[in-house]
């Protein structure tokens, strides 16, 4: 079947072809419309608007499944209990973080190949099943259309078995437009301006988690992602979380997150406006870090703040501070997994990545009084990388 990028065309396809109706909320077919409105503003190509209906297409029958997988295993019956998650601002050091909880053999991460294909429940399938072998195929292509991006992210060598964010729940929600769902449309990342709703967000996050957990022995989560936007939502959500802050000198912070999506959104569509690139990260940040000193749920006491001065000098000691936080004991296994991690997978083991502040859009001696405030509340120092 010829897909055609119209969104009411796409969303009666998937459900011709999976004989599924449910799409699990009333306003998703909106999303369906404003994603694909956004894609048309972007002016593709013949071949860029057909490789984004198929994309789609992929999206849309996978949720229809989902949904019908939920019904039929009755996962809303899975409890996801006291799970541990990592956060804090871009490039501060919570993804090297999420790697080391992940493999603590008495923990449970979620994968790129359970998230890509989450249909039928991940949680029943074998060390045979070909969505393992599907998803490892497709992170070959995105490391080879985008492969500086190994630079910031190594962790991408794990391919299909390779940690997401937590937001990537969100792809197949038509919320986000992450490069790992969208990485074969020839278009610059969407930063904003999706619609969003916390509290289903959510939801369909836990949903993610209780199909991936049923049918096998349970265990605690360790997960990822960005929640202090919607700490309310989170907590709602997960009450028995608990969660790993990590706070990085905001001046670093920002100059690596420009250079990163510079060189995502180059490996996209192959080229990039870097002014525009710094002018919309520095402001990112500026807002984000600014939002942490104005968040009201900062000091709830389910978070653990550390710093990532500290983080870099004891990788090990922090993980077991967190641990013990969260009402958990660091087992001799799993210190060992994570030293063994730290000893085999070098951060540029793929190239350097080389930013510099000079990437910045203002002035760096300014930047550094303006966030004087949010060092202070956080015992941050200046970072020098001289």
């Amino acid at each position: 079947m010829t897909m055609v990028l119209d969104s009411a065309a796409l969303l009666a396809a998937a459900q011709e072809i999976t004989g599924l109706s449910d799409w699990g909320d009333d306003s998703f077919c909106e999303r369906v419309d404003q994603v694909v409105g956004i894609i048309r503003d972007a002016n593709l190509d013949e071949a860029g608007v057909k490789l984004a209906a198929d994309n789609i297409h992929w999206l849309l029958t996978d949720r229809l499944r989902f949904f019908a997988d939920h019904r039929n295993y009755k996962l809303d019956e899975e409890r996801i209990e006291r799970p541990m998650f990592v956060t804090g601002e871009p490039r501060s050091g919570t993804t090297l973080l999420h790697a080391l909880l992940s493999v603590d053999p008495d923990a449970r991460a979620l994968r790129f190949w359970e998230l890509m294909h989450p249909s039928p429940p991940p949680g029943l399938a074998t060390e045979t099943d070909p969505r393992r072998a599907q998803a490892d195929s497709e992170w070959r292509e995105i490391n080879t259309r985008l492969p500086t991006w190994l630079h910031s992210h190594p962790y991408n060598d794990m391919l299909g078995n390779g940690l997401p964010e937590d937001e990537r729940t969100w792809a197949f929600d038509f919320r986000v437009l992450t490069p790992t769902a969208w990485w074969r449309v020839p278009m610059g990342m969407v930063v904003g301006g999706l619609k969003a709703d916390p509290a289903a967000q959510y939801r369909l996050h836990k949903m993610m988690l209780q199909a991936i957990q049923h049918g096998r022995p349970k265990k605690p989560w360790v997960l990822k992602g960005f929640h202090a936007p919607r700490f309310s939502a989170f907590f709602d959500c997960y009450p028995d979380a608990t969660v790993l802050y990590i706070h990085r000198d905001p001046v670093q912070s920002i100059a690596s997150r420009i250079k990163m999506a510079a060189d995502l959104t180059e490996g996209l569509t192959g080229s990039v406006d870097l002014a525009a690139q710094s002018r919309l990260h520095t402001r990112l940040g500026r807002a984000g870090f600014q939002a942490i000193l104005d968040n009201p749920m900062i000091d709830d006491p389910r978070i653990h703040h550390v710093r990532y001065q500290d983080f870099v000098k004891d990788q090990i000691g922090t993980i077991r501070g967190f641990y013990e936080f969260s009402g958990y004991s660091l087992s001799a296994k799993a210190e060992s997994a994570m030293r063994d991690y730290l000893k085999n997978n070098k951060g540029d083991r793929h190239g350097k990545f080389v930013y510099s502040t000079d990437l910045i859009d203002g002035d760096v001696a300014q930047l550094h009084d303006e966030f004087a405030a949010y060092r202070n509340r956080f015992g941050i120092d200046i970072e020098d990388r001289s």
